[in-house]
């Protein structure tokens, strides 16, 4: 991607280079999206298919009449399930968002990258991807608490947290004082890049989940039925989130560039030193006062 020249960009040529490198790589976002969230897709189904078990139900008196009710152990089985997937979902979710960032960033710099490429280089980062998200979704929260418009206004300002950890190396605290700082004043740019992510969102949701989601709900008086659409609109979902997912990520990673281009001059820097680190100096934090200084 030699041609993606690093100049300030409009709001507008921002999203006209998300959907150019995601037309131009489809395939490499879309697997390092889809291959990991393959999992979530093998969780959600099993969930919807449950195999009977013989410590699934046990037999209880009630009023002089037997019932049946969920044993200890299945209730047991199924909190520990509730565990793993949670654990699951969000090391896939960190797995491809992060991955993304790293593909993004070799091809906006007029590099090639492969899937396996890109999936490896989260080797040792999840865990501080982990600790970034947490903050980062922790900070939101309570800003939202002191009602809807600060909780979005921050998430705006936080929104290159994760490429800033990624790409310049940064910890969890220092990640989001570098993405507060370098959104000061493109709080705005930030919301339209989310406002436009959840419309393709829930539009893809309309339509590969919904519908036979919509459909299982008619069946709701033949389980066997019912099961099946469900399952189908699983799949439907694992499709909506692979195609639309990276869309967000690709724009805060290019809106990262551009920031940095805008406000440090990083062509500049790139032209007089190729190889080097893209981190600021001093990480971009030095002097710069924050809210999480």
């Amino acid at each position: 991607m030699a041609d993606l020249d690093l100049r300030p960009l409009s709001l507008g040529e921002i999203l006209d280079r998300t959907f150019s490198l995601y037309r131009r790589n489809f395939l490499l976002f879309l697997g390092i999206t889809a291959l990991p969230h393959l999992l979530i897709l093998a969780f959600n189904l099993v969930r919807t298919f449950p195999v009977a078990s013989p410590i699934a139900t046990r037999r209880v008196v009630v009023l002089g009449q037997p019932q049946v009710s969920a044993s200890a152990g299945f209730m047991a089985v199924g909190f520990v399930g509730l565990l793993i997937g949670v654990v699951v979902y969000l090391a896939v979710y960190l797995l491809a968002q992060g991955a993304t960032v790293y593909a993004v960033s070799e091809l906006y710099l007029g590099r090639t990258t492969t899937i396996g490429a890109s999936l490896r280089r989260m080797r040792g980062h999840i865990l501080n991807l982990f600790g970034v998200t947490l903050l980062n979704g922790l900070a939101i929260l309570g800003a939202t608490i002191f009602l809807i418009v600060p909780g979005i206004w921050l998430a705006c300002r936080l929104a290159t947290c994760v490429p800033a950890a990624l790409l310049e190396d940064l910890g969890a605290r220092e990640s989001l004082s570098r993405s507060y700082a370098l959104t000061e004043g493109n709080a705005g740019r930030s919301f339209v890049i989310y406002l436009l992510y959840l419309v393709l969102l829930y539009t893809a949701l309309l339509v590969f989940m919904f519908p036979f989601a919509f459909v299982g709900g008619i069946f709701a008086h033949d389980p066997g039925a019912m099961r099946m659409w469900l399952g189908i609109a699983q799949i439907g979902n694992f499709v909506a989130y692979a195609l639309v997912t990276p869309i967000l990520t690709i724009a805060t990673a290019v809106f990262y560039y551009d920031l940095r281009v805008r406000k440090e001059a990083f062509d500049l820097q790139l032209m007089m030193n190729p190889g080097g680190v893209i981190r600021a100096a001093g990480s971009g934090l030095a002097g710069v006062p924050t809210m999480f200084s």
